[in-house]
């Protein structure tokens, strides 16, 4: 990467806490180097108490643009110039672009790697029914991208935890930006409202953290409750495939799919709001997340 490195490099980077695990930089390195972009990617450990001063720093260097990951992305979503529609709705970005005038722009990505992951199996939002489990960061990407994409509905399942508040939030929010799109929220604990309601929708999304390792013996929906018509899709890529989806393929749902892609298609999207050009998704799938 040295013999790239020269005095025009362009500087993009993820910000977050903690950052060294991320597979960002690996990703992002790769296709600058394969599209001939002369520009580097690093990632920065910046605490949430820290989020302004690092946003602060970024644009005095001229950054290109940056990711976030948490915890700034709530709190990034407050210092930003202008927000997308998505992210306005959402609350939060983890994609901030940098205008020739030095404004920052913030995006949320994450709902849009969702939904071109679907589409990559063949599944489209437009017009079904939704059932997502959770109310977290993920969940409220995925609603409010799968409401301004076109879904007829959406009933959100969680626990009655801190995080149902958001759920609720999340309502109010599509109910008024979104009102071809029906909303609502009811408890996960209650197992016959959630039975029927995966039995009359078309998606059905777990964005919670069942089924990530060490829950990957876990899972929130009865086998049962499978058929072919239904679409299963996991947010979890750790492990590839969680109990969810191996018992969503073993009943022949008529799609079930993992939570890679949407990681993936999420860095392309960030990818072309940087550069404006397609990152190489099928190389980068192949080395880095096969």
């Amino acid at each position: 990467m040295e013999s790239r490195i020269s005095g025009h490099t362009k500087l993009y980077c993820l910000i977050g806490s903690p950052v060294g695990h991320s597979g960002s930089p690996a990703m992002y390195n790769y296709s600058f180097a394969r599209t001939g972009m002369d520009a580097a990617y690093l990632a920065f450990d910046i605490p949430l108490e820290q989020t302004a001063e690092g946003v602060a720093a970024l644009k005095t260097l001229g950054v290109g643009g940056f990711n976030v990951t948490m915890p700034d992305k709530t709190a990034v979503a407050g210092i930003v110039d202008e927000l997308s529609p998505a992210a306005k709705l959402i609350g939060a970005c983890n994609t901030v672009t940098v205008g020739e005038d030095g404004r920052l722009t913030g995006h949320n990505t994450d709902g849009v790697g969702f939904v071109r992951n679907l589409r990559e199996h063949g599944v489209e939002v437009r017009g079904q029914k939704l059932v997502v489990l959770g109310a977290g960061g993920a969940a409220t990407a995925i609603c409010v991208q799968a409401a301004l994409d076109g879904a007829a509905e959406i009933a959100i399942f969680n626990r009655k935890d801190e995080f149902y508040p958001n759920g609720e939030h999340t309502v109010e929010k599509l109910s008024q930006a979104v009102p071809a799109c029906k909303a609502s929220i009811a408890p996960l604990e209650d197992r016959a409202a959630l039975e029927q309601a995966v039995a009359g929708c078309d998606i059905l999304v777990n964005a919670t953290k069942v089924g990530m390792k060490p829950l990957d013996s876990e899972t929130l929906i009865d086998p049962a409750w499978f058929r072919p018509g239904l679409v299963a899709a996991d947010t979890v890529y750790n492990p590839r495939e969680t109990r969810m989806i191996r018992e969503a393929q073993a009943a022949g749902c008529k799609a079930a799919i993992g939570g890679i892609g949407m990681l993936l298609w999420q860095g392309v999207a960030a990818f072309q709001l940087f550069t404006g050009k397609e990152m190489p998704a099928q190389e980068v799938l192949e080395k880095f997340f096969s």
